[in-house]
């Protein structure tokens, strides 16, 4: 028992390293890196379409610093590909670090998945025990009482 109340604190410090402030928004942004790297794939794109794709990469990458932990925040700024200052990346840059940025971000919703299964196990343990320890339930109707 007292092992199964360290795994469920160790999953809160690890939410709490690791807690994504707004799902919503990490998904929208998840949607938006893979419906342009899908674009970036089918098109060749001229400069000024380069130059606009990296704002948007970068824009992504503030977005998502802003709703993860500091962790991830971090981690993820550790995985990004930063782009020179003054230069426009080539086609095969921004295809990789979209297919980067996408990597990170579909490693996050499995993280997540995992949290979430493992905290409804937790639960599922924890209401197992109560069930147990409640008092056992009372007989009925088995005929007159002892005192008749």
């Amino acid at each position: 028992m007292d092992e199964q109340v360290e795994e469920t604190q160790a999953a809160s410090s690890t939410e709490e390293t690791d807690a994504v402030t707004s799902p919503a928004r990490v998904i929208r942004i998840g949607a938006m890196v893979r419906a342009l790297l899908d674009e970036v794939r089918q098109a060749t794109l001229d400069e000024r379409s380069r130059e606009r794709l990296a704002e948007i990469y970068e824009q992504a990458l503030r977005a998502l610093s802003e709703v993860v932990s500091p962790d991830l925040a971090a981690e993820l700024r550790s995985f990004s590909l930063p782009f020179e200052e003054g230069t426009v990346p080539s086609e095969a840059e921004l295809r990789i670090a979209q297919a980067q940025l996408l990597g990170w971000l579909e490693g996050l919703f499995q993280g997540i998945q995992a949290t979430l299964f493992a905290q409804r196990m937790a639960s599922s343990a924890q209401l197992e025990q109560l069930r147990g320890r409640s008092l056992p339930q009372g007989t009925q109707n088995q005929g007159p009482g002892a005192y008749l």
